[in-house]
């Protein structure tokens, strides 16, 4: 039987089930159970062993070939959710199955970052399926990965290239800065400060430079700024006007790298929990440090810049990045109440291909009808435990660290049987 299963459903279809879900131990991740993808993992499944010193990086939830869940329901004969789907993709929706082809668009996932991600961006579809044809082994599909953050704890990140007049202010304040851009491109970015249509060539030209520039100079450089600022910071002096912590936090991680100079392009975003920063395509980003939702096209493809010792693609990342300017706040993403769900707060990106609900239901309300939509969506429980009661008399016990696969169109209740609070996260794609 499926786990808390009830024996009258046996026969009739499952349309609602428990996955077990594929973890990944990249390097960069939180080790052992400092990771909430860990925690996660034994709160939901209390057999499981963490090891110590292992990352626990990203929990996949979804159907994506390199980490495809597997059905926790012996009702079942499919073993994992990618083969269900290709067994029956009506249950995916009708609209997301023919816009998708029959595939599960999106992929969701919890991250828990110890060690900074690399200076990346995603590339449109256009460009996606122009790097597939020519270089298969760097960039393995064609599709877009349009992808949003919602910490879970607090979470830091590099989103956007920060207004013009923050840029111009670290040429000034920090001179190893300007000498690895160059003069010509820093006088050129200065010259139009008020043009906001010559601004994004000029930066673009300032970015180019400074990724083009020769590795004996820019490591020279890199090392007299963090003796400099690692010096201001032991006599005690404010190391702000530099950047000095972030800087001497990148560098102790990924020493002599390029990319730690882009802390002076690109905007330093703080996120609270609850609070998401979304990723559009062509978007310079790196994640910095803490745990969060994640949810994107499903996609692989990653045009990376610097703090790696991946692939780099310096040419094709200059050509690709947006190079508007904003400021740091508008790349907080603000989440909507469902006027008709007072616990359901949505964050609805500007692509087609998910949309991610936080669901809040107070500890007091002993019974919440999980809403129904034209769309399958996964269900996270990160905090609280019920009883899921949905069709055809199916019973199931959640509570933190589960998974549900929910088709569409599915009614279900859950019976709040904890007395915290429940906090749920669930994907879905609403066309």
């Amino acid at each position: 039987m499926g786990e808390g299963a009830s024996p009258t459903a046996a026969m009739e279809e499952v349309r609602v089930f428990p996955l077990s879900c594929v973890v990944q131990n990249y390097a960069w991740g939180k080790v052992g159970l400092e990771s909430e993808v860990a925690k996660l993992l034994v709160s939901g499944h209390s057999s499981t062993v963490i090891e110590e010193g292992k990352p626990y990086a990203e929990l996949w939830m979804g159907a994506h070939p390199k980490g495809d869940a597997l059905i926790k329901d012996n009702r079942i004969s499919q073993k994992s959710l990618g083969q269900w789907i290709t067994d029956h993709p009506s249950q995916l929706g009708i609209k997301v199955k023919d816009t998708f082809h029959g595939q599960l668009p999106f992929l969701f996932k919890v991250l828990s970052v110890k060690i900074a991600l690399s200076i990346q961006a995603h590339p449109d579809k256009e460009l996606a399926g122009k790097l597939h044809s020519r270089y298969p082994e760097h960039y393995p599909d064609s599709n877009h990965k349009p992808e949003m953050a919602i910490a879970l704890t607090p979470f830091d990140g590099l989103c956007g290239f920060r207004p013009v007049n923050e840029i111009i202010g670290f040429f000034k304040s920090v001179p190893e800065f300007r000498a690895v851009v160059g003069n010509e491109a820093t006088d050129e970015l200065q010259s139009c400060v008020t043009d906001s249509v010559r601004v994004p060539q000029a930066l673009k030209k300032c970015f180019t430079s400074m990724m083009n520039c020769e590795k004996k100079v820019f490591v020279e450089q890199l090392n007299i700024l963090v003796k400099r600022v690692s010096e201001e910071a032991a006599a005690g002096r404010d190391t702000s006007r530099s950047n000095g912590d972030l800087l001497l936090q990148l560098h102790s991680q990924f020493p002599g790298d390029i990319g730690c100079f882009s802390i002076y392009f690109l905007n330093f975003v703080h996120l609270e929990p609850g609070e998401a920063m979304f990723l559009g395509a062509n978007e310079p980003h790196a994640y910095l440090y803490g745990d969060c939702i994640e949810c994107m096209a499903c996609s692989d493809n990653t045009v990376r810049a610097g703090l790696t010792p991946k692939y780099i693609d310096v040419n094709t990342l200059c050509e690709m990045l947006n190079y508007s300017p904003s400021p740091a706040q508008s790349k907080i993403f603000p989440a909507v109440q469902d006027p008709s769900d007072a616990c359901v707060f949505i964050y609805d990106p500007p692509v087609p291909d998910f949309t991610i609900m936080r669901i809040q239901v107070p500890a007091s309300m002993k019974k919440y009808n999980v809403s129904q939509i034209d769309s399958a969506s996964i269900l996270l429980v990160v905090q609280g435990e019920a009883v899921v009661v949905s069709s055809p008399n199916m019973e199931l016990v959640i509570k933190r660290g589960s998974v549900l696969f929910i088709s569409a169109n599915e009614q279900l209740s859950l019976h709040i049987t904890s007395d915290k609070n429940m906090l749920l996260f669930r994907a879905c794609c609403i066309l």
